[in-house]
């Protein structure tokens, strides 16, 4: 029985996460490495001509770096929420592998980070608009996730910065692919945040969080709502060409993908059940990159960016 127990132990010191990978845990990586893409479209639709790829893909990675202080800010504040959620009971600061001062620490440096190198390599407006993002992430979203479920609408803002914060870096002025960007990530989030919370919901009431499907009656219109912002979605996605900043190239993928959206959004609504659910969340993990390499495969826009 003795050498069983041990050889237990051993299995699960072995299987425990290291410390490293706890930090990188804190950052949500496959979120930032999202946010790092985004800014790096905003970046090189702002640049001018002779900017050099890499200095985009620098400032998509200060970008990067402010989202993932947000995203352990945001683990360290919803520590006790955490703990009562079976999808997120394991993070690092509820099972305290990291302890909330260094978390803390480790969030406050990336965000430092990030926000200084901006200011550095790039402009004071985009690194305000990047300090400015992460204090609405984490002094405004997420408290407010304990109160109300217009937290979607405030999160969604800060969600749809990063091409915004990445053109301002090398344009150093707003100009209308950030806007169109901006307005695109904006109106994506809703059908997207609204398929995770539904699967999640139990988790989410349990926690007291107020997200839509986990509120009385919020299951039965969250379907009908994701549908909704799925075809305001449509115009909104085609603005770019009714400005004249992309073509019909654009134009043609910007409605494949949005019709594909709406499908998918459509399909949740009328049946609202896990296959549908993920489904739409697959369909909108996909539409985000269909739509960017629309952006770049534009003739307008190559045009822009190549002369």
């Amino acid at each position: 029985m003795s050498i069983l127990k041990l050889r237990g132990s051993a299995l699960e010191h072995a299987a425990a996460p290291s410390y490293a990978a706890d930090l990188l845990t804190l950052t949500k990586p496959r979120i930032t490495g999202f946010v790092a893409l985004a800014a790096f479209v905003g970046a090189a639709l702002g640049a001018p001509h002779g900017t050099s790829l890499w200095h985009c893909a620098w400032t998509g990675l200060l970008v990067m770096l402010c989202s993932a202080s947000a995203s352990a800010f945001n683990q360290t504040l919803e520590r006790d929420l955490d703990r009562l959620m079976e999808r997120t009971r394991e993070r690092p600061v509820p099972t305290a592998r990291v302890s909330v001062r260094d978390a803390i620490l480790f969030a406050t440096v990336l965000g430092a980070v990030g926000v200084a190198g901006i200011a550095l390599l790039c402009n004071l407006l985009a690194a305000f608009l990047a300090l400015g993002t992460l204090f609405t992430y984490v002094a405004v979203y997420t408290p407010l996730k304990r109160y109300s479920s217009l937290n979607t609408v405030i999160g969604a803002l800060p969600g749809a910065a990063p091409p915004l914060v990445g053109y301002v870096a090398t344009a150093e002025h707003v100009g209308e692919w950030a806007w169109a960007l901006f307005a695109i990530l904006f109106v994506w989030q809703f059908p997207h945040f609204l398929a995770i919370a539904w699967l999640f919901r139990e988790d989410y009431a349990r926690a007291g969080l107020k997200m839509l499907p986990a509120m009385p009656g919020g299951e039965r219109v969250t379907g009908r709502s994701a549908f909704l912002y799925s075809l305001v979605l449509l115009p909104v996605s085609i603005a770019p060409v009714v400005i004249g900043i992309a073509s019909w190239t654009y134009l043609s993928g910007a409605l494949v993908c949005g019709a594909a959206y709406a499908a998918s959004s459509a399909w949740f609504a009328l049946r609202s059940n896990e296959t549908t659910a993920r489904a739409l969340l697959i369909v909108s993990l996909f539409y985000l990159p269909a739509v960017f390499a629309c952006v770049f495969l534009d003739p307008l826009v190559r045009a822009q960016l190549f002369g």
